[in-house]
């Protein structure tokens, strides 16, 4: 990767394959954040609360890393922390559409490292999380980009409760899914894998829509020196940055990694500059029924499938029919320019 340096995003353009990617010079992006905040959720709010290019306008918080309840709490400590207890925090689906919740119980009991943080000088917003979504959308047509972190519940609902929001929306960057292997089993990534059927809904919503899934985070590794440069500055938001990254670094290495692999803040990074990722876009389809596959986001990269035509007692194979893409998936990362501008926001640069 080549070194970073801080330029300029106006007028940037990139073309991949048939996508062509802009740098607004309409800042800030107005975002609404979707989350089941656990350690790496936390540096991607932190990420943006920290970003004068995105103005943060909600955060709902969906079930994932933690339970419904805890992810409030953290939330509302997180936006606290940044000292932004104004952002309304609201409270979405408690349980996935069908299947049980699943947690992860690798980051501590809340979710965050066991790292506690001040009280929250907040509450909860009382409005129903999809639809706050539904409210801000309609209030700033063409406008919000949803960034969901976690499982894709509360964007379903939302979706599935008022389908004009496709049209509104500006664009959707998710941190889930994976083209070449998962991390809950040998091909399901955990946001996905959480909710399914959420994700189908979310994938085929007829929205424009990007997938940061596990292999931009595996290229994006915060390793030890990059935790020592950050450590040179001192702050509430810096600090517990550090422990988290600290945390995140060690339990990484336990795995044979030379570093922590940052999912969920490198989707942000995509949304602050898209010119950060390369794209392919594929037609995505999520597996429901797999007896080993179940929450698989399995990619067609031809966008075409094999037509069957009978014959006698048989069916061949006879020419192919297009397959329409919906999912700009994220395919590589300039990962050093990325967590240079992790680090010179979480130290307030």
């Amino acid at each position: 990767m080549k070194a970073w340096a801080y330029e300029s995003m106006f007028g940037i353009l990139m073309m991949v394959g048939s996508v062509t990617w802009a740098a607004s010079p309409e800042l800030p992006r107005r975002v609404i954040i979707d989350t089941d905040p656990g350690t790496d959720d936390a540096l991607a709010i932190l990420l943006a609360l920290n970003s004068p290019e995105l103005k943060v306008e909600a955060l709902t918080v969906v079930p994932g890393n933690v339970t419904a309840a805890q992810g409030i709490e953290n939330a509302l400590k997180l936006v606290s922390l940044a000292g932004r207890p104004d952002i309304p925090v609201a409270a979405g689906a408690r349980k996935p559409l069908l299947q049980k919740l699943v947690t992860a119980e690798t980051h501590g009991s809340n979710g965050l490292a066991n790292i506690s943080l001040p009280p929250a000088r907040c509450n909860p917003d009382p409005r129903f999380a999809p639809d706050l979504i539904i409210e801000l959308v309609h209030r700033y047509p063409h406008e919000i980009t949803l960034v969901p972190l976690g499982p894709l519940t509360n964007i379903a609902l939302a979706l599935s409760k008022d389908p004009s929001i496709a049209g509104l929306v500006k664009q959707v960057v998710l941190m889930g899914g994976a083209i070449s292997g998962g991390n809950v089993d040998a091909v399901a990534e955990f946001n996905i894998y959480v909710d399914p059927e959420s994700a189908q809904i979310v994938f085929n919503g007829g929205w424009p829509l990007t997938m940061v899934g596990l292999e931009i985070g595996r290229k994006t590794l915060f390793r030890r020196h990059h935790l020592a440069q950050l450590r040179k500055t001192r702050g509430a938001q810096n600090d517990f940055a550090t422990d988290v990254l600290e945390h995140l670094i060690n339990l990484s290495e336990k795995y044979g990694l030379e570093g922590a692999p940052l999912y969920d803040p490198t989707a942000m990074g995509a949304v602050i500059d898209h010119a950060l990722i390369t794209t392919q876009f594929i037609h995505i389809d999520v597996e429901l029924r797999g007896e080993f596959t179940r929450g698989e986001t399995v990619a067609n990269r031809q966008n075409a499938l094999n037509r069957k035509v009978p014959r006698g007692d048989r069916l061949v194979f006879e020419g192919t029919e297009p397959l329409q893409p919906n999912v700009h998936v994220a395919m590589d990362i300039d990962g050093e320019r990325f967590v240079s501008l992790l680090i010179a926001r979480l130290s307030g640069k």
